[in-house]
């Protein structure tokens, strides 16, 4: 489940596995669509304890969609497990900001 924060951004309390990217897809592309352009939206991805490669490409299609947009989403709370995918699947330049 993809939950609006007090502060603004989004926290995902799901897995991201081949088993829930359809519903989250849905829910991702709601919160891209109420977000004005050129704002900056922010998925917290800190409750997320399993993901998959299924997962790695949702949020790959929610930075494609948030960019189509002229929307800057940025991704925080990745595990050293996510990035370890990301870092293999040669995307962890594209969820993780450099510096």
């Amino acid at each position: 489940m993809l939950k609006l924060e007090a502060d603004g951004r989004y926290r995902l309390e799901s897995e991201l596995t081949f088993g829930t990217v359809t519903g989250l897809r849905r829910q991702g592309l709601l919160a891209l669509a109420a977000s004005a352009p050129s704002t900056g939206l922010v998925f917290d991805l800190a409750a997320v304890h399993q993901v998959d490669s299924a997962g790695l490409a949702l949020l790959v299609d929610w930075l494609a969609v948030a960019r189509a947009r002229g929307l800057q989403l940025r991704f925080t709370g990745l595990s050293p497990e996510m990035r370890a995918l990301a870092r293999l699947s040669d995307v962890e330049g594209m969820l993780v900001p450099a510096g």
